[in-house]
């Protein structure tokens, strides 16, 4: 199945939840730059401040404010505004129920219809995708959005604030196993505004001497297995939740 450019008919709203500040640009900001252009609204929900990344001399307690800072300008080139930050420590997320719950609480204030977020799951044949914070972000968001964000009797605390019940329609899981992809997003007129929010992690992009070469052969190879030759693409599994 793939989605040609402009296509986002149907929604109003999308959440990305990942782990690290870089992560949603790296796999899905041609995405999302898709989606603001066709007036969708969507909003990041970052787990760590990525205090355990970074290339250069950096003061180690100086990285959570810039990789947070390069995090919104990324944002921006993409056409969002709207970025959380959860405070977990870079490198010892684990899928327990204050993850769960603090994602659900993001669900309910932010009622997205569609939810990005990482594949719980082991990718064997790309293993640096399936870093242990992206797995467990992943498994926690998919409790968030099943059952937990919808389930007025989940997290009641939750309900106390307010914060009515909501259901997400869809979950589009990046960095699946390739047997699990069913889902391919054309973002050929997107790459340059993915090149520009990657570009903005300065921390984690400017020491590799061709990203963008490096970026369009993968998405290049993406949306040749997707049946797009010659365009770009972005791939995920996509699974109905509603």
């Amino acid at each position: 199945m793939t989605t040609p450019a402009g296509s986002a008919a149907g929604f109003q709203r999308a959440l990305v939840v990942t782990a690290h500040p870089d992560d949603v640009d790296f796999g899905a900001a041609g995405t999302v730059a898709t989606w603001t252009a066709a007036g969708v609204e969507v909003g990041y929900c970052i787990c760590t401040s990525g205090d355990a990344g970074g290339f250069d001399d950096t003061p180690r307690e100086d990285v959570p404010r810039l990789r947070q800072d390069e995090q919104r300008a990324a944002a921006a080139a993409v056409g969002v505004t709207d970025v959380r930050f959860l405070g977990y420590q870079d490198g010892q997320v684990v899928a327990d129920l204050g993850l769960r719950r603090d994602i659900a609480k993001v669900i309910r204030e932010f009622r997205p219809n569609r939810v990005i977020t990482h594949s719980p799951e082991i990718n064997w044949a790309h293993l640096p995708v399936s870093h242990p914070d992206h797995r467990a972000v992943g498994e926690a968001a998919l409790a968030a959005v099943y059952p937990d964000a919808r389930n007025a009797f989940a997290f009641p605390e939750l309900l106390e604030a307010g914060l009515e019940p909501w259901t997400v329609d869809q979950l589009w899981l990046s960095e699946s196993p390739e047997d699990r992809v069913n889902h391919a997003v054309d973002i050929t007129d997107r790459f340059e505004a993915k090149l520009a929010a990657l570009a903005a992690h300065r921390s984690q992009t400017a020491h590799l001497a061709d990203l963008a070469g490096m970026i369009r052969r993968h998405l290049t190879r993406t949306a040749e297995r997707h049946g797009m030759p010659g365009r770009l693409a972005e791939a995920f599994h996509v699974v109905d939740t509603a």
